[in-house]
């Protein structure tokens, strides 16, 4: 049934399994703050901290995981470390993460064509940036 369809190709094994990893890994509301705030540009251990409202122990543990799996960055300035999301993939995973939340929240309907217009109110609102 799905082999006659001339586009249809599974993903590999490797591939299933670090995106699993990477769903797991962010299945974590304070993961999501993070990897909110790294969005907006680099950070450190201590601001993260604050801005998520957790301990700077919990948010070094938070960003060691999400290194190991690809998702943050690290850049070491003398003693500190300024953390960023990994790359654009990050962005788009995370946003995409958020628009289907905003959707499930809302009930709004699917959209047509996959036109994401309708979530420029999260753009306006500073709750979420599409690209870059």
């Amino acid at each position: 049934m799905h082999t006659e369809l001339p586009d249809f190709r599974m993903p590999n094994d490797e591939q299933v399994h670090l995106a699993a990893e990477g769903f797991r890994l962010l299945a974590d509301p304070t993961r999501i703050k993070i990897l909110w705030a790294l969005l907006q540009g680099e950070s450190s251990v201590a601001c993260l901290a604050e801005l998520v409202g957790a301990a700077p122990t919990a948010v070094s543990q938070h960003l060691a995981k999400l290194r190991l799996a690809g998702l943050v960055k690290g850049r070491r300035e003398g003693t500190f470390v300024h953390y960023s999301a990994a790359d654009t993939h990050v962005r788009a995973l995370l946003a995409e993460a958020l628009f289907h939340a905003d959707h499930a929240d809302q009930d709004l309907p699917d959209h047509p064509g996959g036109d994401h217009a309708p979530h420029q109110h999260l753009v306006a609102r500073g709750k979420l940036t599409r690209g870059a």
